[in-house]
């Protein structure tokens, strides 16, 4: 109910998809609106909601041939679809007759937290039929139709899950956080087949809130948790593949420079950062040391998660100094180069110069808190983070 309040960007991205294909996947992590947001196209095209956590929805697929069989004129709507993994080659099956009667699309909509075995299973399984999407905790386009920076902070020190940004109070925000981890580490993550001991999962997890943004390096973490490092690597591609890490890859350009290749590391949502290293509120945030880095990677999630599609990031680094907080590629060439300043009065550094000079970017932008755009350089314009993800948006097809 609170998650309808805010409409997501991604509903006519859904409901287009699901126009032309037989099957959408629309992946995002827990408690991130995918359930709301699939009521809701429910409601519109008068689909049928399964919820494959509940035995009783469970019971009606045991035999999924004949009960979803009977419904090929319908959008069928299979919500935590990772709970039966054996579904994917039924539906196969199904959207194959589904054609031969020329149904062709809107057959069904599967929603699920992204787990290596149902993304294994659908690619597989649906090759050809299947569409995927991915429903990220809301960006800053969604909860700030103006340019105040009040919405724009309150989204960075809670982070973007519905629940969490719409608590009555900091206290309550940060109380849901707070369950919002221990659930993952307690009960979700083991429903994904993973035994792995929940308090050095989350030293681990704390561990990378401390490291906001910083290069990967898995010996050290795995040294500094007292695991080996195949461990380490494998905690780390979890957290990834539940959409609650992001890796974000170096640029490697042949520019006769020697390269950093190790990809920056950043937990997605800026409140679970704040929630890991138990900063309660604007204040206290502002005096951490991890602000700088929360600011860097609360604009970059939010930019990525704007982006159109096909719009790929990166970070540029050499080991003269050049660097660039985000690089943006788009699919037809052109390079966006971005600083990222917690503050009112930003400059560039030097690091920054030299990394366009490399690169050549086609637009350069120096993203800051304030609110008024304005040309710092004939090349470089200082614009909010808000500005700067409607620029992305209109740059899309």
């Amino acid at each position: 109910m609170i998650a309808r309040m805010i409409e997501r960007r991604l509903t006519r991205s859904l409901t287009t998809r699901l126009s032309q294909v037989p099957a959408a996947v629309l992946l995002g992590p827990r408690q991130v609106g995918k359930t709301t947001l699939a009521l809701e196209i429910a409601r519109e095209q008068g689909a049928i909601y399964l919820d494959l956590e509940s035995e009783a929805d469970r019971a009606r697929l045991s035999e999924p041939e004949l009960y979803l069989g009977g419904h090929l004129d319908r959008l069928v709507i299979l919500d935590e679809i990772h709970r039966a993994p054996r579904l994917f080659l039924a539906l196969r099956g199904l959207i194959d007759r589904a054609r031969r009667s020329n149904r062709r699309e809107g057959l069904y909509l599967l929603l699920g937290s992204a787990s290596l075995e149902m993304l294994k299973q659908s690619g597989e399984t649906l090759a050809g039929r299947v569409s995927y999407l991915e429903l990220s905790p809301f960006d800053v386009l969604e909860v700030a139709e103006s340019a105040d920076n009040r919405v724009g902070e309150k989204l960075w020190v809670r982070g973007g899950f519905p629940d969490s940004f719409l608590a009555e109070s900091e206290a309550r925000s940060l109380r849901w956080r707070q369950d919002f981890i221990r659930t993952y580490l307690e009960r979700d993550i083991p429903q994904f087949g993973r035994r792995i001991p929940a308090e050095t999962l989350r030293r681990f997890w704390v561990m990378l809130a401390h490291h906001q943004g910083g290069l990967l390096n898995v010996a050290q973490l795995a040294r500094n948790i007292g695991v080996d490092a195949k461990t380490a690597a494998s905690y780390m591609d979890l957290l990834t593949d539940l959409l609650l890490l992001r890796r974000l890859p170096a640029w490697h350009a042949n520019v006769g420079k020697r390269l950093v290749k190790s990809p920056k590391v950043m937990v997605r949502d800026s409140g679970l950062v704040h929630a890991l290293l138990s900063i309660e509120d604007h204040d206290a945030l502002l005096s951490h040391p991890v602000v700088g880095a929360s600011w860097e990677g609360f604009v970059v999630e939010n930019l990525l998660n704007v982006a159109p599609e096909g719009v790929l990031g990166y970070f540029y680094r050499t080991g003269g100094g050049a660097e660039i907080d985000l690089l943006l590629h788009f699919p037809d060439g052109p390079l966006w180069a971005i600083e990222i300043k917690r503050s009112l009065s930003p400059r560039p550094e030097r690091g920054f110069h030299s990394g366009c000079a490399d690169l050549n970017p086609e637009r350069r932008f120096l993203v800051y808190p304030g609110a008024e755009p304005y040309p710092l350089t004939p090349e470089i314009e200082v614009l909010s983070l808000r500005d700067l993800a409607l620029r992305l948006v209109e740059a899309g097809p």
